[in-house]
C-alpha cells in the first residue's frame, strides 16, 4: 500500500472510507484515494453565521474535527498532477466538492470534478477519463438552500425559546411537515361518523361456483355511500321486504380484459415509501443502507462491489447499458413472452434531475441471492426490493379475464364482479405495496366496505344473459363512515413529494427531526400523530409567519432552488426576495406572538394548599395546574382534558414510601426524563429519588471528555444515552454507546443496534463515515 501511494499521480478525493475503497479497487497505481468524511467546513453553530447585510454572504469555517482531515488531504494533493474531486453526484455534493477545493486545492492547477452515478468500474474509468469542471450554479443552489435553512431556523427557533421553553426547533420543511400531521390530526377530531349499511346476496346459478353480489342501486339512486347511501337498518329491511320471493336474473353479462401496467423504477421517495410499507423500515434507516450498498459491499474474493446507483434521485432514467442488460436477464430468465417488444420508458416529474437515473442493481451479475452471504439481513431485503422493482419495470403488463354480472330485482339492482388472471407479466417479480387504510381494527367502516368489496372479486361462474339464479342468503351489514386515516412515514413522504415541498433527499431527515423533537410520536401500527407541544408550536407559527407555514409557499421556494440550479436566478436575489417580507414577520412576532411561558389561563380549581385559584401553565412537560401565588406557593399538578376541553385533576398517586429527609410520604412524579419520587413536602423539602437509577456505562462522553454516559429515559419511555454532566454537556443518542474508537473515521466511540431484520450490528455514530459491522449472537 505504502509503494502505491508514493507512486501515486492523481489525488481522488470522495467523502466516505467506503467508497475510497471502492474507487481504489478500479483505479491503478497511478491514482491515491482519499475520503473527507463529509462537509469539511460548515456555519458556526454559536451564531448566525450569515451576514443579511451583505448580500446574505455564509460564514463558513473549517469544523473543528476536520482540521486533521483537511492536513491530511493538504499532504495527499502535494506534487499531484491531477485532483479529482467524486464527492457524491447532487447539490450537497458539489458543495462538498467546492469547499475541499477551497481548501486544499485552491492554488493547483488541474482540479476537475468527477460524477459518479454508479462505482463500477466501467462507471469510474468512464468518469475519471472525461472530468468535468466545477458546478456554480449547482453549489449556488445549494448554498441558497443552507442560508435559506439557516435564516429560519436560527431566527425562529429563538423566538420559541423566549415564547415557549429553550430546546424548540422551527425549519423551513420541518415545521410544514409538522403541520400536515397537525391537520390531518384536526380532520380525524372534526369528523363525524356516519351510519350506512351494505346488502350482499349469495347466490348459485346453473355452474358452479357460487358468488355474491352487491346491491349497487335503489330506486334510481346509485348507493354510492357518498350522495346516497342506506343510512340505518329500517331502509335496508325496507328493501328486503320488497324484493322477498322476488325472482333472480340475470340481466346483462359485461366481460372485458384489462391490464395492469409494471411501476417505474425506484426513486428516492418511492424507494423509502415502499421500504416503509413493506419492510417496515424508517426512511432514515432506508436511505443508510442505501449509501451502503452504492458505496461498496464486500463481496469476497472480488473486495467492494458497488450494488446500486446513485440512492438521491428523482429520474426514472434509465441507461441504454442497463435496459439492454435488464432486457437480456428478463429474456433468459423468464422467458419472450414476458419482454415487452421494446423498452418500458417512464415519465419523471418536471422537477427531476435526469443527469441521474432512477435507482437499479450496477449489475445484473450479481443476484440477490449470489450477494445474500454477504450482507446483512436487512440489507439484503432493500437490495432484493430495488432489484425485484427494477427487473419488473422492464416487463410486460399483467393480463386480467373481468367479468361482470347486472342483476335487477324488481326496484334494485345488485352487481357481482370477478376477474381472473390470464397472464402474470411483471406481477411474477413483483407487485407494489398499498398503505394500509385507517379503523382495521374497527369492525365497521366505509374502507373496509370498499375492500370488502374488491376481496370479493373472486371468479365467476360462465353465466350468460337470462340465466335464473337461486338466493341462498342476504347479508346485511352495518358499517360507519371512517376518519382520514392518520399519516404514516410512507405517507407523509408521499404527500410532501407530490407537494412539492423539500426533496427525496431530506425527507428521512424531516421525518427523523419532528419525532426526535417530539412535536410527532409514532405508535406501534406506526402512524405519526402529533403531540401538545406539535399542536402549540404549529398554532404559533402559522399565526405570525403564514407564508413560511404555507405549503404552496415552501414548494414555490424548491422551484427557486431548481432555478438558481439551471443558472436562470441569482441565488441572493432570491434570498432578499424571501428576506424582506420574513425579517418583517418576525420582528413583529417578538411582540405580538402569543407568550405561552409567561401566560396563566384562569380555572375554578382550588389550590389545596393555600386555596388559591389555580392556572394553567406550560412547561418543559406539556400543560399543568400551578398555583398563581408562585413564588410564596409552589403547589403543581398534573391534569387531563377530556373531548370535550374539560380539566380532570390527576390523583397524586401515594407510594408506601417515606422520604429520608423529612420522613413525608413520597409521590409518584413526571420529569423531562418521566416518572419520578417526590416529597410531598416539597418545596420545604426537595427530595427525589429516580424510579429506576441511571446506568453508567463506563464510557467517557465523546464531546466533552469529561463525564460519563449513562442510559436515560425520555418523557415518552424510549431509552436513550447521554452524558451525566447535562445540561452543560448535552450528548444524547438512541443507540447504545460502545467503546471505539472508529476504525475508518477515529470518532472516540462506536454504537450498537439490534433490530429483528438485521439483527445486532456496530456501526459509527457518524453518519458520513458509514462504517458497520454485524455482531455474532
Amino acid at each position: 500500500m505504502g509503494l502505491r501511494v508514493m507512486a501515486a499521480k492523481n489525488l481522488v478525493i470522495v467523502e466516505s472510507p467506503a467508497k475510497a475503497r471502492t474507487l481504489e479497487k478500479y483505479l491503478g497505481r497511478d491514482f491515491q484515494v482519499k475520503a473527507s468524511v463529509g462537509h469539511v467546513v460548515d456555519l458556526p453553530k454559536s451564531k448566525l453565521g450569515v451576514d443579511v447585510k451583505k448580500d446574505f454572504a455564509p460564514d463558513f469555517h473549517v469544523i473543528q474535527a476536520k482540521k486533521k482531515v483537511i492536513d491530511d488531504l493538504k499532504k495527499a494533493a502535494k506534487g499531484k498532477e491531477k485532483i479529482y474531486l467524486a464527492s457524491d453526484p447532487d447539490r450537497e455534493g458539489e458543495a462538498i466538492a467546492w469547499h475541499i477545493a477551497d481548501q486544499v486545492a485552491k492554488n493547483h492547477k488541474n482540479v476537475h470534478r468527477v460524477l459518479i452515478n454508479e462505482i463500477t468500474k466501467k462507471a469510474v474509468q468512464e468518469a475519471i477519463a472525461n472530468p468535468l469542471e466545477l458546478d456554480r450554479n449547482k453549489f449556488d443552489a445549494q448554498i441558497a438552500r443552507r442560508v435559506l435553512d439557516r435564516l429560519v431556523g436560527y431566527q425562529l427557533s429563538p423566538l420559541l425559546w423566549n415564547k415557549v421553553r429553550r430546546g424548540l426547533s422551527a425549519g423551513r420543511v420541518q415545521s410544514v411537515a409538522v403541520r400536515l400531521v397537525c391537520e390531518r390530526e384536526k380532520e380525524i377530531r372534526a369528523f363525524d361518523s356516519q351510519e350506512y349499511w351494505s346488502l350482499t346476496a349469495h347466490l348459485e346459478g346453473r355452474l358452479p361456483p357460487s358468488f355474491k353480489a352487491r346491491l349497487v342501486q335503489w330506486q334510481g339512486s346509485k348507493v354510492d355511500n357518498k350522495k346516497f347511501r342506506l343510512e340505518n337498518e329500517p331502509r335496508v329491511q325496507e328493501i328486503l321486504k320488497s324484493i322477498e320471493d322476488a325472482s333472480w336474473v340475470i340481466g346483462e353479462v359485461e366481460k372485458k380484459e384489462r391490464r395492469r401496467y409494471p411501476t417505474p423504477p425506484f426513486v428516492t421517495s418511492k424507494l423509502q415509501q415502499e421500504a416503509a410499507r413493506k419492510l417496515g423500515f424508517q426512511p432514515k434507516r432506508t436511505m443508510q443502507l442505501a449509501q451502503q450498498l452504492y458505496e461498496g459491499v464486500e463481496l469476497g474474493s472480488e473486495g467492494s462491489v458497488g450494488l446500486i446507483t446513485y440512492m438521491r434521485t428523482d429520474s426514472t432514467r434509465i441507461s441504454n447499458d442497463a435496459l439492454a442488460a435488464v432486457r437480456q436477464f428478463i429474456d433468459g430468465q423468464y422467458g419472450k413472452n414476458y419482454l415487452p417488444g421494446r423498452p418500458n420508458t417512464y415519465r419523471s416529474k418536471k422537477s427531476a434531475q435526469d443527469a441521474h437515473e432512477a435507482i437499479r442493481p450496477t449489475s445484473l451479475e450479481y443476484t440477490p441471492e449470489r450477494v445474500r452471504s454477504y450482507l446483512r439481513r436487512d440489507a439484503f431485503q432493500l437490495y432484493s426490493l430495488i432489484w425485484d422493482r427494477f427487473v419488473a419495470s422492464q416487463m410486460v403488463p399483467a393480463v386480467f379475464d373481468q367479468t361482470a354480472f347486472e342483476i335487477p330485482v324488481r326496484e334494485a339492482i345488485f352487481r357481482a364482479t370477478g376477474q381472473q388472471i390470464k397472464f402474470d407479466g411483471f406481477m411474477k417479480v413483483y407487485i407494489e405495496g398499498r398503505d394500509a387504510p385507517a379503523g382495521k381494527d374497527n369492525e365497521a367502516g366505509e374502507d373496509e366496505a370498499e375492500a370488502e368489496a374488491q376481496d370479493s372479486d373472486g371468479v365467476l361462474p360462465d353465466l350468460r344473459q337470462g340465466d335464473a339464479l337461486t338466493l341462498r342468503s342476504m347479508d346485511p351489514r352495518q358499517h360507519f363512515t371512517q376518519p382520514p386515516p392518520r399519516y404514516t412515514p410512507a405517507s407523509l413522504i408521499k404527500e410532501l413529494d407530490e407537494k412539492g415541498i423539500g426533496r427525496p433527499s431530506t425527507y428521512a431527515a424531516i421525518i427523523s427531526n419532528i419525532t426526535d423533537r417530539e412535536y410527532v410520536v409514532q405508535d406501534e401500527r406506526r402512524s405519526l400523530a402529533p403531540t401538545d407541544l406539535g399542536f402549540l408550536v404549529t398554532d404559533l407559527l402559522v399565526e405570525s409567519f403564514p407564508d413560511i407555514l404555507n405549503v404552496e409557499f415552501t414548494a414555490g421556494m424548491e422551484d427557486e432552488l431548481d432555478k438558481i440550479e439551471e443558472g436562470k436566478e441569482k441565488w441572493t436575489k432570491a434570498m432578499k426576495r424571501f428576506y424582506t417580507p420574513f425579517s418583517r414577520d418576525l420582528k413583529k412576532a417578538e411582540t405580538e406572538m402569543r407568550d405561552v411561558k409567561r401566560q396563566e389561563v384562569p380555572t375554578e380549581i382550588p389550590c389545596d394548599k393555600c386555596g388559591a385559584m389555580m392556572v394553567i401553565k406550560w412547561g418543559r412537560n406539556g400543560e399543568f395546574l400551578a398555583c398563581p401565588q408562585y413564588p410564596e406557593c409552589k403547589s403543581t399538578k398534573n391534569f387531563s382534558r377530556d373531548e370535550n376541553g374539560q380539566i380532570t385533576v390527576a390523583e397524586e398517586i401515594q407510594i408506601d414510601e417515606n422520604c429520608e429527609n423529612c420522613g413525608r410520604p413520597m409521590q409518584l412524579r413526571w420529569g423531562k426524563y418521566g416518572k419520578f419520587l417526590g416529597c410531598s413536602g416539597y418545596p420545604e423539602c426537595k427530595t427525589i429519588v429516580p424510579l429506576e437509577k441511571p446506568v453508567d456505562l463506563g464510557i467517557k462522553c465523546p464531546d466533552c471528555g469529561e463525564g460519563n454516559v449513562k442510559e436515560r429515559k425520555s418523557r415518552w419511555g424510549k431509552m436513550f444515552y447521554g452524558c451525566d454532566r447535562y445540561p452543560e454537556c448535552k450528548f444524547a443518542t438512541w443507540d447504545k454507546p460502545v467503546p471505539g474508537p472508529c476504525p475508518d473515521c477515529n470518532d472516540p466511540i462506536l454504537v450498537e443496534k439490534f433490530t429483528k431484520r438485521a439483527g445486532r450490528t456496530r456501526r459509527c455514530r457518524n453518519k458520513e463515515c458509514g462504517y458497520s459491522i454485524p455482531i455474532p449472537e
